[in-house]
């Protein structure tokens, strides 16, 4: 049994059923997909919209392959534009880089990641094993000995620069830049190593395509699924398992735990793992009727907004972020990013919109913790999306608001969500996206050598979700890793 039909329980079962294991996946909400999905967010729009997860980096090319998914990601051919305080700004093709610094920093992170990357779906490595397998001192210990602060620091003079760099540590994470924690480290880790070349990529179809193809394979490979399933508990011998819901049951020799550690220790009646979980970001999704005018007349806003387009993310300006947040107050001056999936697939909107010109962007504010929102939700959040228009608009020629898409009602076409929505909507813990923090992709227990990651105190109860050891973004790689742990298990 699956509890949970996000994409991670997806693959599982595609894997599972496809082995000739009987496979149930249940899911809480009427539709699979988790955050993962596709959704078309105001009435008579035709704009289907990935609305949480939004970009895929760490799907392994071998599990698209395997499972043989008719899906499509396309590369960006824009890496990113980041406007500069005169009104210049620094744009980044996919193939090129600024100076030599930037390319052999980079050329640094490409050379770990494709040590790193394939063994994500192989048994767990120690610590020393995987940094024998990576073979460059120097390189290790920038990424993973030493804050990330520091590395920056060392590696570029420029303060525009280093805030680009170190963005990558803090997406739905709230740390400091030389935190010793290391917490922003392994975020970033986690952003540079995809398939080895840590390129972001457009799903083709939203990312409700994603889950729609893997969905598809593992139901034609057998696997049942029940939505409108919330499951209240999990009780286990080691050996078998019951899980119960409202108004029924059912037994299993294996349960993959699709949820996020403190949830399946709630349905296992246990106390909750340490520390609380806690989501650090405003997702924002608009639907605009052209794209807004840059300040920098050079760049092609086409071009800009093709990649990933940095809003006041300087070095200090998300130090200054940071600080104002850690005192319990919304950031003035939201650090954000945006991107424009219709630029490089136009395929999400209908055909009266792509006639129009329409486009779509999805933004996302760093340093907006949970504990922003929890007191007042509605008031912070209604703080939180002014802060981020503020800062979009100090950055363009025109207010963004003058660009949105009205909705038949007469609304403009913008839409938030805090941490604590996520909290309630997608049940992430501080709405936390890495359902906790990021953990290595190595052990520094020798006992965990040669294990998968996805196991738990009990040998039947696997964790198949986004906190797994080597969880996080989607990537479908601890749906693997707990398939590949069933399958291989030895029975005692």
């Amino acid at each position: 049994m699956i509890v949970g039909g996000g994409h991670n329980g997806l693959v599982a079962a595609a894997y599972l059923a496809r082995a000739g294991r009987s496979v149930l996946l249940l899911e809480r909400r009427e539709h699979i997909g988790g955050a993962a999905v596709s959704e078309r967010p105001w009435a008579g729009v035709d704009a289907r919209l990935s609305r949480y997860s939004y970009l895929v980096s760490l799907l392994p090319h071998a599990i698209v392959e395997e499972l043989g998914l008719p899906i499509e990601l396309r590369r960006r051919s824009v890496s990113s534009y980041t406007p500069r305080p005169d009104g210049s700004g620094l744009l980044v093709h996919s193939h090129s880089a600024p100076h030599r610094r930037w390319r052999d920093f980079y050329a640094m992170t490409s050379r770990v990641g494709q040590a790193v990357f394939p063994t994500l779906t192989e048994p767990l490595l120690s610590r020393e094993q995987l940094r024998a397998r990576v073979g460059d001192d120097e390189a290790w210990e920038a990424l993973i000995e030493r804050p990330l602060g520091e590395t920056v620091e060392q590696w570029f003079d420029d303060d525009l620069e280093r805030g680009i760099v170190l963005t990558d540590g803090l997406i739905g994470t709230f740390a400091r830049a030389d935190e010793a924690t290391l917490r922003q480290n392994r975020c970033f880790l986690y952003h540079v190593i995809g398939n080895g070349t840590g390129m972001w990529d457009v799903p083709v179809g939203g990312m409700g395509a994603v889950t729609d193809a893997l969905a598809a394979t593992a139901w034609a490979a057998g696997a049942e699924q029940r939505t409108g399933v919330e499951v209240t508990g999990i009780e286990t011998d080691g050996e078998r398992a019951l899980v119960t819901w409202d108004g029924g049951f059912a037994e299993a020799d294996h349960v993959l735990a699709n949820v996020a550690p403190a949830v399946l220790a709630r349905l296992l009646g246990e106390s909750p793992p340490r520390p609380e979980p806690e989501g650090a970001q405003l997702k924002l999704n608009f639907l605009l009727s052209r794209l807004p005018r840059l300040r920098d007349a050079a760049v092609d806003p086409r071009e800009a907004f093709a990649g990933t387009f940095h809003v006041n993310e300087s070095y200090a300006q998300l130090a200054a972020a940071y600080e104002q947040a850690e005192s319990g107050r919304v950031p003035e001056l939201a650090p954000c990013e945006i991107y424009c999936h219709s630029l490089t697939d136009p395929s999400i909107l209908g055909p009266e919109l792509r006639q129009a010109g329409a486009q779509t962007l999805t933004c996302f504010s760093l340093h907006m913790p949970a504990r922003l929102f929890r007191a007042n939700p509605e008031a912070a959040k209604a703080e939180a999306i002014g802060s981020t228009l503020r800062s979009l608009d100090s950055v363009l020629a025109e207010p963004i608001e003058d660009c949105l898409w009205i909705s038949p009602s007469g609304e403009p076409c913008i839409e938030a969500r805090t941490p604590v929505e996520l909290e309630a909507e997608l049940r992430m813990p501080g709405g936390n996206i890495f359902h906790r923090d990021l953990a290595w992709p190595f052990t520094d227990d020798e006992a965990e050598v040669g294990t998968w990651g996805v196991e738990t105190a009990h040998p039947n109860v696997l964790l198949c979700g986004a906190g797994a050891r080597r969880g996080g973004g989607v990537s479908g790689i601890p749906g693997h890793n707990a398939a590949m742990a069933v399958l291989n298990r030895v029975p005692s």
